[in-house]
């Protein structure tokens, strides 16, 4: 792995880890699910106008169909829809935390389901990856944290994970951006239905409220896609995913710096915990 590809996939990491304590800004002053709703809109505008100005198709094949129907709904709207309800009552950096696991429930659910292989060492991280969350989480929830916004989470976590396991590689054959904007869409449209049956706009439109909706559009939604899908080119996406293991501690980071939140000693330990484990399953799926 060259230089290159690592400040690719610490830029990365960094910005998809920034994600949580931003959207904590924008449910804290607006209605969580519509709000999402505008920013995949948006969003997702800005991608398919970059697809079709690269000469980008929108034609897709049934593969890249099916997957930006099954991620739209599944990592736009269930996924971060719950994430976004969540964090109006859990911190930042719990639900970062609880994120990073997805690595860890798709390998686990690639072995306990569809009997794929896991080395000794992709073992061994996965019971260390759910131990790190099991002492993240006794504290957590021990100190008040509460419980519908932890589950909410945990459910979106796994329902990504889910949609990664069944789709795994059925989004290649280019048109990357024109994929990227239309599950986007997909996203905003399940979104928006659902937020016109639960909520009611509202937000304060502050400087601090802008900041964060432009910041969630342009760098977790369109900038670190960019990113990943460099990152993928240039070492593969097995290489690439091992950078997923410092999600959890640049997301707790960035919520302490950013949000003010508490950082607990039961955090510290937890986080080293899960980084371990996250790391150790994806080094045995390529262990050169």
């Amino acid at each position: 792995m060259d230089l290159r590809a690592i400040v690719i996939g610490l830029s990365f990491a960094l910005i998809w880890s920034s994600a949580y304590a931003t959207a904590r800004i924008i449910v804290a002053e607006s209605a969580p699910i519509l709000s999402l709703a505008l920013r995949f809109a948006i969003s997702g505008a800005i991608a398919v106008g970059a697809g079709l100005a690269m000469g980008q198709s929108l034609r897709l094949t049934a593969a890249q169909g099916r997957a930006t129907l099954i991620f739209g709904l599944c990592q736009n709207g269930i996924y971060l829809g719950l994430y976004f309800v969540a964090m109006q009552w859990i911190e930042a950096s719990l639900a970062a935390i609880i994120a990073s696991t997805m690595p860890l429930l798709v390998a686990g659910l690639g072995w306990a389901v569809k009997g794929e292989r896991l080395p000794v060492l992709g073992m061994a991280g996965l019971f260390m990856g759910f131990a790190g969350v099991a002492v993240i989480m006794s504290a957590r929830l021990g100190s008040g944290a509460d419980p519908l916004g932890v589950a909410l989470c945990v459910i979106g976590a796994l329902a990504l994970a889910i949609a990664t396991l069944t789709l795994r590689g059925a989004a290649s054959g280019g048109n990357v951006w024109i994929v990227v904007g239309l599950q986007m869409w997909v996203g905003s449209i399940s979104l928006g239905l659902a937020g016109a049956m639960l909520e009611v706009w509202h937000s304060t439109w502050s400087l601090r409220w802008l900041t964060a909706m432009a910041y969630q559009i342009v760098m977790p939604g369109l900038a670190a896609t960019l990113l990943w899908f460099a990152l993928v080119r240039r070492i593969g996406a097995v290489k690439a995913a091992t950078f997923h293991f410092l999600n959890p501690f640049f997301g707790v980071a960035i919520a302490a710096v950013l949000l003010g939140e508490t950082v607990r000693l039961t955090d510290m330990i937890g986080v080293a915990i899960v980084m371990a484990g996250i790391l150790g399953v994806q080094l045995s799926r390529n262990p050169t």
